[in-house]
Order: structure tokens, then sequence, then C-alpha cells
């Protein structure tokens, strides 16, 4: 500024300058941010282009260096979308794969036959073997180590309330037909005696086997049951013909 001069006024060859100052500094405030954004811009910019620099020089290919790299970059971020999505997916939206309920399979392939001509001792009485309907059966051998399933055949027995649940034995085995009532009868078990082999004769029992006798006299026949046997829709058709 010239002295001499008026006031505000320049005698040198600058143009006219219009600095206006403001009273608060905060007034600056974004004048500051952006020029710290521009900034850190600047940093980036470099960053990267010291990343890259050595992929220019002539011996890793040049300019054409960095378009594999661009393609791993993109792979990889592809990837791990892909992960993020199956790491948030709800329970809701996760697939779901239907499947039948199992079922537990029946002891045996069922035989329908008709029972015995004959007769069995029942609480002391003769009794006509074909007369034992609506019933189940269990024919059990001397030494039999059936326990537990003729407990669960009980226990199966009472739940579909079938009226008569017999335990059938001949020659030795007779002489084990109470103990077994007791223990794994269930209150519902009687015992009938096979003295003249009349069952012994029609099915050869080898090991447990349980007749499931309809009201026609006509039964089921399953040999040596499974631990896991189930009769239960067999045993709710008893009081009816057999088919």
């Amino acid at each position: 500024m010239s002295f001499a001069s008026e006031p505000g006024r320049d005698d040198s060859s600058l143009p006219p300058v219009n600095v206006v100052i403001p009273d608060d500094a905060r007034d600056l405030d974004r004048d500051v941010l952006a020029y710290r954004r521009e900034m850190r811009a600047k940093r980036r910019r470099q960053r990267l282009l010291r990343l890259i620099r050595p992929l220019n020089r002539p011996e890793f290919g040049g300019h054409a260096a960095i378009v594999p790299l661009i393609a791993v970059c993109l792979a990889l971020t592809l990837v791990g979308g892909a992960l993020l999505s199956v790491v948030t997916m709800s329970p809701a939206e996760a697939p779901t794969v239907s499947s039948s309920p199992s079922v537990t399979p029946p002891a045996g392939a069922g035989i329908l036959t008709t029972l015995p001509a004959g007769t069995v001792q029942l609480d002391g009485h003769a009794v006509q073997a074909q007369s034992l309907v609506s019933s189940a059966i269990a024919l059990v051998p001397a030494g039999c180590a059936c326990g537990p399933a003729l407990r669960r055949l009980a226990s199966q027995v009472i739940s579909a309330d079938v009226r008569h649940l017999y335990f059938v034995a001949t020659g030795a085995a007779i002489g084990q037909l109470d103990t077994y009532i007791v223990r794994y009868g269930g209150g519902k078990a009687e015992a009938a005696a096979d003295t003249y082999g009349v069952f012994e004769t029609a099915y050869h029992p080898a090991g447990l086997t349980v007749l499931l006798v309809f009201s026609d006299a006509t039964a089921d026949i399953y040999r040596n049951p499974q631990a896991n046997f189930q009769f239960g829709t067999t045993l709710s058709s008893l009081a009816r013909p057999g088919t």
C-alpha cells in the first residue's frame, strides 16, 4: 500500500483483492472441513499410487498387470458378500427340507391265519383255542429271555383296550407261566397251558411268537418281534373280523 495515496488504493500493478475477515472464527468450520477432506483424499490417492507403482514397471507387465489385480479384488468381494449373506440368513429365510415322519415298523410281516382246532387249559378249564378271539396271544417257549418284549406287549394291549391277553406255553414252559404273568403281564395277562400242543403243532414257535386275533378267529402272526415293535394300529382293530 502507498501511504501517500488515498486510503484503500494500491499503486502497484496487482489486481484488487476483496478480503473478508469474519467476525466469528466458527464461520470458517466448513472451509476447514472441506480442506481436510481434500487432503485425506489426496493422501489416499498417494498411497494407492505407491501400492501399484511396482506393477507399472516393465518387468511386471506395466499397466496390463493392474487388470488381474482388479479381477482378484472383485472376486474376493463377491465371495465375501456370498458368505456374509449365508451367515446373516435368518431361520425363517433358510431353505427347508421336507421329510416324511419316521414310522416305527411293525414287528414283522403279519401273516393272516386261522386259529387251530383243539383245546387249551385256561383257569383249570378246557376251552377251545378258536374261542380266544379279539385278543393278543404270546406263545412263550421254554427258557425264553423275552421279558421286556412281553412287558411291552402288555403295555400296548392295555393302551389299546384289547379284551384279553394270553401267555401260552407248552411242555416244561408251562411251569414258568405264573412267573411271566406276575413280572410282565401288567395285571392284564392270563395263563393258558397248551397241554396238548395245539399251538405248538400249528405254529412251531422258535422264540417269542405273537398272535393278534380278530373277532372271526383269524390272526396275524409275528415271529421274534423287534425290540421296538409297535402293534397299536392292529390292536385297535381286533374287535372286528380280520381281512
